[in-house]
């Protein structure tokens, strides 16, 4: 591998010899001299071609997002974008692209978008947009931080399988597959594996990894597979220390972000967040004339008027919707002792979009037999998990992150689809 730097070093080397590598960003061609913008993960440079070089001829018939290899002199140059630029001794194509770009890398100034079906058809090159990129990059320190605090206090990373015998819900929202000579479904979630670990003895694990939703669903929050972070932790009292827990781990994924990338001015959220139950959440709606038919749940309209009232009268863009009615909870959530129609469960609101859902899990076999034959599940399919908790399992509880629902919101995306390398929902399987 040649020793090279990256566009954003170069102007740590003026004055030396340089070898850089990336896309041809834009060129423009003069009678006397040719300005080629090369592109590189970090950034751009400006590499100048007077007529004078030997590589003028070879230069001028470059086409846009050629990959490119040069050396040459970093000069500081003033009036050159960042105030340096390359006069290139050697110029090497590694890869020649097509003349006509499906799609451009660059938009035109006043130009449109391309519309979003044909993007991603073409998603490798819509990619290589330095906005799309940093999409990513804000991700990977989002999780850095997430990871941080994850390290930090204890928990263990587990690695749990896609394929169950059994659907971890209902069923009615699975990818059934065929699996040799029986059936098998894709998770919904890691949630029974996870409770697994806290029988185990782990006491705190988190995952990363693949979801399953076989929702037929065409909203700009909703995907068929998305990535997941997932955490459960034993001996809690209660939803509430999910609540704070999840918290820190927010505020740990802000600050990573905000030392990063300070340009994005990304507010950091305070502790504690504001915590409404449903009932409570349910009046201010009607207060604020936000009606909706369900009586248990927010609609995504309830869920936007309710995070602007937060905002405004609370000062914060988090708000976490507690207590959910039974008939809105998984069988696995366990029940308010002192009001048995309600769960120890918690959504997280983030600038109007649900981000995670969080709950304290019944951890005593008999009652989870019972909640779950109120839901009219059968028992036998649930024997393995329901195996987890017969011989000594910890008080625990844990949540589901969405953490391309906290990217989409964090950046004002519109659309979870623009913070997923390749989406996909119930029309797209490619590419």
């Amino acid at each position: 591998m040649k020793k090279t730097i990256h566009t954003r070093e170069v102007s740590a080397h003026a004055g030396k010899t340089v070898t850089l590598q990336g896309f041809v960003h834009a060129l423009r061609v003069q009678s006397k001299i040719i300005f080629l913008i090369l592109r590189d993960v970090t950034g751009t440079i400006q590499v100048v071609i007077p007529e004078s070089s030997h590589l003028f001829e070879h230069a001028k018939n470059l086409s846009l997002e050629s990959v490119v290899r040069v050396a040459g002199l970093a000069k500081e140059e003033k009036n050159a974008p960042g105030g340096v630029e390359i006069h290139p001794d050697t110029l090497e194509v590694l890869s020649s692209s097509a003349p006509e770009l499906p799609i451009p890398v660059v938009t035109l100034k006043g130009g449109d978008e391309t519309e979003s079906p044909t993007r991603f058809d073409f998603r490798w090159i819509d990619l290589r947009k330095p906005e799309k990129i940093k999409i990513f990059k804000i991700w990977t320190e989002f999780e850095k931080g997430f990871r941080k605090f994850w390290y930090e206090n204890d928990f263990i990373q587990i690695y749990t399988p896609s394929f169950m015998s059994t659907p971890s819900e209902s069923g009615a929202d699975v990818f059934e597959v065929d699996y040799f000579d029986r059936k098998a479904y894709l998770a919904q979630s890691p949630q029974f594996y996870k409770q697994m670990a806290i029988a185990s003895g782990f006491e705190r694990v988190f995952m990363v990894g693949p979801v399953f939703r076989a929702e037929p669903s065409f909203t700009t929050r909703h995907l068929t597979e998305f990535t997941g972070w997932d955490f459960e932790v034993a001996y809690i009292d209660s939803h509430h220390d999910l609540m704070d827990l999840e918290e820190r781990m927010i505020i740990s994924g802000f600050q990573a972000v905000s030392h990063t990338f300070p340009e994005i001015a990304l507010p950091i959220p305070t502790q504690p967040f504001p915590r409404i139950p449903m009932v409570e959440a349910k009046k201010i709606l009607r207060r604020l004339r936000v009606i909706s038919p369900e009586e248990h749940d927010l609609s995504p309209e309830e869920e936007r008027a309710l995070s602007v009232h937060v905002t405004k009268e609370m000062k914060h863009e988090f708000v976490f919707v507690t207590d959910y009615h039974k008939s809105m909870s998984a069988f696995y959530h366990m029940r308010h002792p002192d009001d048995p129609d309600r769960a120890r469960r918690a959504d997280l609101l983030f600038r109007g979009v649900e981000v995670t859902t969080l709950a304290q899990r019944e951890h005593r076999p008999e009652i989870l037999e019972k909640q779950a034959k109120e839901k009219g599940l059968k028992l036998e399919p649930l024997a393995d998990y329901l195996n987890f908790f017969r011989y000594g399992c910890p008080p625990h509880g844990g949540a589901g992150i969405g953490p391309g629902r906290f990217i989409m919101s964090m950046l004002n995306l519109g659309n979870i689809r623009e913070a997923t390398f390749l989406p996909r929902d119930v029309k797209r399987l490619n590419p």
